[in-house]
């Protein structure tokens, strides 16, 4: 499965160990950036993120930033991706079972390192369900 994965200064060092993480895991990661702790403009590396999501080049993607709203909110300027900020497992759970969610958006400055890549395994463990969600999901896009 192929995951894209971006951040700002603020999520560089989760975004690092949350790639190191995946791969181990055998996903093949792609980084977006950013490369460094150096004060950066989320929106640069949340845009290519959410591309290749939105392009079928990743199946998902992860972003972070500090609060993860920045990231999570430039990711859904994106036709066809539906990005959920998640501060706990149950919220990265309920947003794959119930919102397709494709992308994942993680508030480093809130949530411990371990709890983040919990949430991150949670969210890409857990399948949509379908059915009655299917038609609400359909609804989320503009076009």
């Amino acid at each position: 499965m192929k995951i894209a994965i971006g951040s700002d200064h603020a999520g560089f060092v989760y975004k690092s160990k949350i790639a190191e993480y995946l791969t181990s895991k055998g996903f093949q990661v792609q980084d977006f950036g950013t490369l460094s702790t150096e004060s950066v403009d989320f929106p640069d590396f949340a845009h290519p993120t959410a591309s290749a999501v939105e392009n079928g080049e990743a199946e998902f993607g992860i972003l972070i930033c500090g609060s993860g709203q920045g990231v999570n909110m430039t990711a859904n300027k994106h036709q066809g991706v539906r990005s959920a900020l998640c501060w706990n497992t149950d919220i990265a759970r309920l947003t794959r079972q119930h919102n397709n969610a494709n992308i994942i958006a993680l508030p480093a400055r809130f949530v411990a390192l371990e709890y983040a890549i919990e949430m991150v395994d949670t969210f890409l463990s857990t399948d949509f369900e379908g059915g009655r969600h299917e038609n609400r999901v359909a609804k989320i896009a503009c076009s």
